[in-house]
């Protein structure tokens, strides 16, 4: 990693808070396990509070560490990672989950971003990108891989949808920009760096989120973000 990367990053997670972030791990492999602390523990203002190998363990340790971020591998023994999400979610509202998973299926990333988990990596990810995910839920975004996203946002069915006639004479829930900032919200970016990045401003990205969530009858940002990573959006009424 170059020096100036390393500098960026480590900005990012002091912006995200003005203390150490506290980290639990829950992977069932354990030289996985030990590879990620050891990644983990090189990021500055950042502390492994906890590491387990059992999903039943998850919880207890989560209420007796009191994490900022679980970093948790879906396939756990005795209790899934999409159970133990939920319960998180319920249960430990102060803790985000960032899911570190094998599966880069879209399939794993909407079921696990839509029960409550704050963003999504996969393992075969560059080591550059843990620390700029660990920064960005901890400023309340969503993070996503950008393999991940990418793939999230092929479009076979609309084109089949195209060419059989399905959605003839039926109006597009959203207009083209629109899901161009859900693309963007899905991908974790902000609301500056989706202006920056569509070349609009940032009341007119504000303007779209509104009447976006106007639309689906939605009033939190965090129920926009979870909509947005399931990728349904080219809905048609």
């Amino acid at each position: 990693m170059k020096a100036q990367q390393a500098d960026d990053i480590a900005a990012i997670c002091s912006q995200a808070s003005p203390r150490t972030v506290r980290i639990l791990l829950a992977d069932d492999h354990t030289l996985v396990r030990a590879g990620i602390r050891s990644l983990v523990e090189s990021i500055d203002g950042v502390d492994v509070v906890g590491e387990t190998g059992d999903g039943a363990q998850v919880a207890p340790l989560v209420e007796a560490r009191e994490p900022d971020i679980l970093l948790l591998d879906l396939a756990m023994p005795n209790m899934h990672g999409i159970d133990i999400i939920k319960d998180c979610d319920k249960r430990f509202p102060n803790t985000r989950v960032l899911v570190l998973s094998m599966h880069a299926e879209s399939e794993y990333v909407r079921e696990a971003m839509a029960v409550g988990a704050a963003g999504f990596l996969v393992k075969d990810s560059a080591p550059e990108e843990l620390p700029v995910a660990i920064g960005a839920v901890m400023n309340g975004d969503t993070f996503v891989s950008p393999r991940v996203s990418r793939a999230m946002f092929d479009t076979p069915r609309r084109r089949r949808c195209d060419q059989t006639g399905e959605n003839a004479g039926r109006r597009p829930l959203f207009t083209p920009r629109q899901r161009d900032v859900l693309r963007a919200l899905a991908s974790g970016q902000s609301t500056k760096q989706i202006a920056a990045a569509l070349d609009i401003s940032v009341k007119t990205v504000e303007t779209h989120r509104a009447r976006i969530m106007q639309a689906l009858g939605i009033s939190t940002a965090n129920a926009l973000v979870r909509f947005a990573v399931r990728g349904h959006y080219d809905t048609q009424h």
